[in-house]
């Protein structure tokens, strides 16, 4: 569990569940990231989450800690088998609608960056998304990431012409010690 100043971030529980299915299912939150997911696709999101867990990754639970709602879902995952990332450590954030503008995810990723090298043996976390999608991007900028131009990619997880297809890729590098 990480606790922040407005956020508890912790492993997600079957309370959550409706919460975080309705965001993956919500055509407006995933519009720029993987739209279409319907109950069972979330289901299958949050179950390979918990197989990352044994590693010390897997997406927390974003609560609001004056009222115990469930904002988002983020945190570290591996690389999919078919990104160039595969098996590198990827940072990931979900908030839902209701919730955007209010610097959660910035709050809630700048916590588990800040204590995360200490728990994995990684010289370097990624970050990608759609090109469309500069929210995020601007995100990454702002949790310290450098954008890597020559590292964009075309997602195998869209087909050819899809609007989210084209891909780019941000990283942070392991804080000297």
């Amino acid at each position: 569990m990480i606790e922040t100043e407005r956020l508890i971030l912790r492993l997600p529980e079957p309370r959550d569940r409706d919460a975080l299915v309705g965001m993956f299912t919500d055509q407006d939150v995933m519009a720029e990231l993987f739209p279409g997911l319907d109950e069972a696709g979330a289901d299958a999101v949050l179950a390979k989450h918990d197989k990352y867990r044994g590693e010390g990754l897997g997406f927390l639970t974003v609560e609001r800690r004056e009222d115990g709602v469930v904002v988002g879902f983020c945190g570290l995952k591996r690389g999919e088998p078919h990104s160039p990332i595969k098996d590198e450590v990827e940072a990931g954030w979900i908030i839902d609608k209701p919730w955007w503008r209010h610097g959660y995810a910035r709050e809630a990723m700048a916590a588990i960056l800040d204590g995360v090298w200490d728990r994995i043996d990684a010289g370097r976390i990624y970050a990608i998304t759609s090109q469309v999608n500069v929210k995020s991007q601007g995100l990454m900028e702002r949790l310290g990431m450098q954008r890597l131009p020559e590292r964009t990619f075309q997602s195998a997880s869209f087909p050819e012409g899809h609007r989210l297809r084209t891909t780019v890729m941000f990283v942070i590098e392991r804080p000297a010690t």
